[in-house]
C-alpha cells in the first residue's frame, strides 16, 4: 500500500506548478545564483537550466519538484510587485517592431517581454537613452511561432531587407539538440540547420544577418554566428581546443567538420578553422559567399579586451557584440585585427570608375587611400628581419642611427626632497591617447619613401628624418611661443621612449623633429626618407572610434563638458552601471591601441627565417612609418602637456608610462594636480579633465610613503622604477620584483 502512496506523491510532483520561464530567471538572479550553481545542485547540466528559464524546455522528474520548490522559496523572498513589473516591460518602438504574430501562450509572451533592468544613474549624468544602448536583455521564451521581440534602446535590426535581423547571432543549443540564435534587440531565431555546412548555407540564404557597408565604395560585412560550447558540439566542433590545436590556433587540417566544409564547396582562409574562422566559396557573378565565426569557448575573446565577455548568457553577448557592430564594426577577429580592418572598410582602396565608352565601370584607385599595393618600408623605418635589411650580418644590432625608435614614453626618476613631503601620488590618464594622436596625422600614402640627402625640414611632409637633437635643452624652452625657464631635469626627453636626452644623430619621425622646432631649436638633418603623396588616412578611424567610446561612456552616465568635479564623480563606478557596456568600453580602447600595433605586425610561429618575408608584409597596411607617426605624436602630444603645466605650477611628473603620468600632491584628486579657477578653466595646452580622446581621467591614487617603498624594492644598479606602472591598484607583483 505505501507504495501506491509513493506513487500518488511522485505523480504530483510531476505536475509541481512553476512560475513562468521569465520569472524563474528573475528570482534565480535576485538572489545572486549562477546558472552553474543551480546545475549542481539540481545534477544537471548548465544548459538544461538555462532551457527552463527560456521557456525552450520544461523540467522533469525528477528534478521538477526540488526546481519547484527552490523558486517558492525564492518568491516568498524576492515577490513581485505591481510597480516593478510593470517597469520591466519595454515599450517597442514603431521603428523595430514587428509584424503581428499569432497567439502565444501566456508564458512566452510573458517572457518575451521581460527585460531587466540597469542600474540607475543620478540624474545630472544620464545622457538620453542611445538607439544601441539595450537593458541588458532577458532570454525570453522561443517556440515556433513565437514574435521577434526587440528590447527598447537596443541596437535593433531593420525588420526588412538582407540585414532584417542585424549584424549577427550567438547560437547556442539546448538538450533536444535545437539551436536558438540570439540577435540584437532581444531578436530570438530558431536555426534548422543541422550541420555546419548546411548552417553556412542558411546564414546566407535565410538568416538575413549582416551589416551594411561604412563606406559607399567598401563591401558589406558578413555575417557574423557565434557559437556557444552547445552550439559547437551540436555541429561536430569540440567544445574546447586541446593543447595541440590551441598552440596551432585551429584545428587539424583532417578533421571531419572540415571535410564536410570542403564536400560541400566551402573553403577556410589561411588561419583555418580557429577561434575566428571565415568560410567561404569563391566570388561567383560579383556575389560575395562569406561567413565569420566566432567561438568564445576557444579563446576567441580575449579577456584583455572583452574582458568576462565569453562567460555571458547568449542574449547577453548578443548585446555586447551588437553594440560593438552597431558603433564600431562587425567584429572578424581579436580587437587589434577589427581596428586594422575597420582602417580600409572606411577607407577603401579602390572605387567604380565613370563607365567606359561601352557603359562599362572598372575597379580603379581611390585617392587619400592606402592603395592595393604593399609597400616597402625605408631601411631605417624596417623592423629586424625584414627583406630589406638582409644584407645586414647576422646578429648584427642596429641603433639610433640605423634604426626608427618611436615608442611611447616609458620613463622614470627618483623623487625629490620637496616631494617626499607631499603625502599623495595622483595618476592620471589620457583617453585614446593614440586615438587622438591619430586625428589630423599627415602620413604617406601610396608611394614608395624617397631617400633625400642633406634635406631641408618640413614639417608638413611625413617620413624619416636622421638628425641631432641632443642640443635642445629643456631647462629653456619655448611655451605656447615664449621663452620659459624649467627645471629640465625633471622632465623626460621629448626625443627618445626612456625619456634619457639623445647623444648624438638619431632617426626620427616628422612630428618629433617639428616639436624639437616648436621648442625653440633649429635642426638640420642629414638625411631623410619622406613621401610627399600624403593625407589624414586615418581621420576617419578615429571619428568612428571617438564617438563609440563616447557615446558608450555617455550610457554609463560619463556624459561630455561636465565641470570637473561632476565628471570625476561620474567616472567613480561608472562600470557597475552596466557592465555589459563596460565590456565594450575596454574593447573599444583595445580597438585603437590594437589596430594602430597591427601596422607593424611582426613575424610570428615556427618555420620563419630572418631575412625571409611573413604574410603580413603582403597588406598594404603593413605600414611601420604610419605606426611611427602615430606613436610620435602621442609622446610628443604627452610631452607639451607636462610642460606646459610645470611652466604655469612648477609641478614636475615623477613617472609616465605611454599615456600616463603620475605627480606628487597635496590631496588624493586630480585637481590637487590640476589647477582650475571658478570658470572652470585650466591652464592652456595642459591636461584637462573629461571623457573626450585626449583629455585625462583619474589613473589612481597612492601614499608617497608606498612610492617610497617601492622605489626601494623594485630600485638598484641606476633602475628606477616606475611608479605609474602600480598607481592603479597599488599591488607589486612577484613578477614585478623578479621572485
Amino acid at each position: 500500500m505505501s507504495e501506491l502512496f509513493d506513487a500518488v506523491d511522485a505523480l504530483v510532483a510531476s505536475r509541481s506548478p512553476l512560475p513562468p520561464p521569465a520569472e524563474r530567471k528573475r528570482l534565480r538572479q535576485a538572489h545572486g545564483f549562477t546558472l552553474d550553481e543551480v546545475a549542481a545542485t539540481l545534477k544537471v547540466r548548465r544548459a538544461t537550466v538555462g532551457a527552463w528559464e527560456s521557456g525552450k524546455t520544461e523540467p522533469r522528474p525528477p528534478q521538477r519538484e526540488p526546481y519547484a520548490h527552490l523558486l517558492k522559496q525564492l518568491a516568498r523572498l524576492y515577490p513581485t510587485s505591481p510597480a516593478s513589473a510593470e517597469d520591466a516591460t519595454p515599450a517597442i518602438s514603431a521603428a523595430t517592431a514587428v509584424p503581428a504574430a499569432p497567439p502565444v501562450p501566456a508564458e512566452a509572451a510573458h517572457s518575451a517581454a521581460a527585460a531587466a533592468v540597469t542600474t540607475p544613474v543620478p540624474a545630472r549624468a544620464a545622457p538620453a537613452p542611445s538607439p544601441a544602448a539595450a537593458p541588458r536583455p532577458a532570454r525570453g521564451s522561443r517556440r515556433p511561432g513565437a514574435p521577434r521581440a526587440a528590447a527598447a534602446h537596443s541596437p535593433a535590426p531593420a525588420g526588412s531587407g538582407a540585414y532584417a535581423h542585424g549584424p549577427l547571432l550567438v547560437l547556442d543549443a539546448d538538450d533536444e539538440r535545437q539551436v536558438t540564435g540570439y540577435g540584437t534587440g532581444g531578436l530570438l531565431l530558431d536555426v534548422p540547420a543541422g550541420s555546419l555546412p548546411a548552417l553556412v548555407e542558411w546564414a546566407l540564404s535565410e538568416a538575413r544577418v549582416g551589416a551594411q557597408k561604412l563606406h559607399a565604395s567598401g563591401r558589406d560585412a558578413d555575417p557574423l554566428l557565434v557559437l556557444t560550447a552547445a552550439a559547437c558540439e551540436r555541429y561536430g566542433l569540440p567544445a574546447a581546443l586541446s593543447d595541440a590545436e590551441r598552440s596551432a590556433g585551429r584545428l587539424p587540417e583532417g578533421h571531419k567538420v572540415i571535410k564536410l566544409l570542403e564536400r560541400a564547396g566551402w573553403k577556410l582562409t589561411r588561419r583555418g578553422l580557429g577561434p575566428w574562422a571565415r568560410i567561404y566559396r569563391p566570388v561567383t557573378g560579383g556575389r560575395r559567399q562569406c561567413v565569420q565565426l566566432c567561438i568564445p569557448s576557444w579563446n576567441a575573446l580575449d579577456d584583455r579586451a572583452w574582458g568576462h565577455a565569453a562567460t555571458l548568457e547568449p542574449a547577453e553577448l548578443a548585446r555586447v557584440l551588437g553594440v560593438y557592430a552597431h558603433r564600431v564594426m562587425t567584429p572578424v577577429g581579436s580587437s587589434a585585427v577589427s581596428g586594422l580592418e575597420l582602417m580600409t572598410a572606411l577607407n577603401p582602396p579602390t572605387r567604380a570608375s565613370e563607365p567606359d565608352s561601352d557603359g562599362k565601370r572598372h575597379s580603379e584607385h581611390r585617392p587619400g587611400s592606402l592603395g592595393t599595393e604593399s609597400l616597402d618600408p625605408a631601411p631605417c623605418e624596417a623592423v629586424d628581419g625584414h627583406p630589406v635589411l638582409a644584407h645586414l650580418p647576422r646578429f648584427h644590432i642596429r641603433g639610433p642611427q640605423e634604426r626608427l625608435f618611436e615608442e611611447a614614453y616609458d620613463w622614470a626618476r627618483d623623487l625629490t626632497d620637496a616631494e617626499c613631503m607631499q603625502p599623495h601620488l595622483v595618476g592620471i590618464d589620457v583617453n585614446l591617447a593614440f586615438g587622438a594622436a591619430a586625428n589630423g596625422a599627415v602620413v604617406g600614402l601610396d608611394a614608395h619613401p624617397e631617400h633625400v640627402t642633406a634635406p631641408v625640414f618640413d614639417p608638413a611632409v611625413p617620413g624619416s628624418w636622421l638628425v641631432d637633437l641632443s642640443h635642445v635643452d629643456l631647462s629653456r624652452v619655448k611655451v605656447a611661443k615664449q621663452w620659459r625657464d624649467l627645471e629640465g631635469g625633471l622632465l623626460p626627453s621629448p626625443f627618445t621612449p626612456t625619456g634619457e636626452r639623445p647623444e648624438g644623430p638619431a632617426w626620427y619621425a616628422t612630428p618629433t623633429v617639428a616639436y624639437a622646432v616648436e621648442l625653440g631649436y633649429d635642426v638640420t638633418p642629414v638625411e631623410a626618407w619622406v613621401r610627399p603623396r600624403s593625407g589624414r588616412f586615418l581621420d576617419g578611424w578615429y571619428k568612428r572610434l571617438r564617438d563609440a567610446y563616447v557615446t558608450t561612456m555617455a550610457d554609463l552616465g560619463v556624459a561630455e563638458k561636465l565641470p570637473p568635479g561632476e565628471f570625476l564623480e561620474a567616472m567613480d563606478g561608472y562600470r557597475g552601471r552596466d557592465p555589459e557596456l563596460g565590456i565594450v568600453v575596454d574593447a573599444v580602447k583595445m580597438t585603437v591601441k590594437g589596430g594602430i600595433g597591427k601596422l607593424q605586425e611582426k613575424a610570428r610561429g615556427g618555420g620563419w627565417v630572418p631575412g625571409q618575408a611573413w604574410p603580413a608584409l603582403a597588406r598594404p597596411t603593413w605600414r611601420p612609418d604610419i605606426r611611427a607617426t602615430v606613436i610620435s605624436r602621442a609622446r610628443v602630444n604627452m610631452h607639451r602637456k607636462m610642460t606646459a603645466l610645470a611652466a604655469a605650477t612648477g609641478r614636475y611628473p615623477v613617472a609616465v608610462l605611454s599615456d600616463c603620468a603620475v605627480y606628487t600632491a597635496d590631496g588624493p584628486s586630480p585637481l590637487d594636480v590640476l589647477p582650475y579657477d571658478q570658470d572652470g578653466k585650466t591652464v592652456p595646452g595642459s591636461f584637462r579633465l573629461g571623457v573626450s580622446p585626449g583629455m585625462v581621467k583619474h589613473e589612481g591614487t597612492q601614499d608617497v610613503l608606498w612610492g617610497v617603498g617601492v622605489l626601494e624594492q623594485l630600485g638598484g644598479e641606476g633602475k628606477v622604477a616606475n611608479l605609474a606602472r602600480y598607481i592603479k591598484t597599488g599591488e607589486v607583483t612577484a613578477r614585478d620584483t623578479g621572485e
